[in-house]
């Protein structure tokens, strides 16, 4: 009898074990991919500048619109938007096509802040704060108006492309 008991104690030990290096074990792979190393925004200083500027070049042209040209703004997003982002531009400035050339209305984006939330293989996350001017026909100054972005990005054929604008 003293030896079964002791076989079961001996089994409990072992199981105990198992199931704590099991435990361990997942809880160390967890660690690895949740962890502030795995955002390539905390540990790569270059991916990340290169990323911000992409970002910030690109919104700058999307959502600038000259109705003198509005192609240039077409061209842009056929260039940096994919995805709903794309769709998202394209409803939006449907609208204000029709409207621009009557108003001669003159749309100028700039970034004043961009900081990289994650970053993490060919997909980011991109916080921006922009200011948009506006001018239209008999204005003595331009309207400006402020603007909080989370921007969505992926990169596609070794360039960042924006996949999803969120204001905030």
């Amino acid at each position: 009898m003293r030896g079964r008991i002791l076989r079961v104690i001996a089994a409990t030990v072992v199981v105990t074990l198992v199931v704590l290096g099991v435990a361990g074990w997942t809880r160390a792979i967890s660690l690895r991919h949740d962890s502030p190393a795995s955002n390539a925004a905390l540990v790569d200083a270059g991916r990340t500048e290169e990323l911000v500027t992409a970002i910030s070049q690109s919104l700058t042209q999307v959502l600038s619109y000259d109705y003198q040209d509005p192609g240039l703004t077409n061209a842009a997003a056929d260039r940096v938007l994919t995805g709903p982002a794309r769709d998202e531009h394209t409803t939006l400035f449907e609208e204000l096509r029709k409207k621009a050339p009557g108003q001669k209305l003159v749309l100028s984006a700039e970034i004043q802040a961009a900081g990289v939330v994650t970053l993490s293989g060919d997909r980011a996350t991109v916080l921006v704060f922009l200011d948009q001017s506006s001018l239209r026909a008999g204005d003595k100054e331009a309207t400006v108006s402020a603007a909080q972005l989370s921007v969505s990005a992926v990169r596609v054929d070794g360039a960042w492309k924006i996949s999803g604008l969120r204001p905030l």
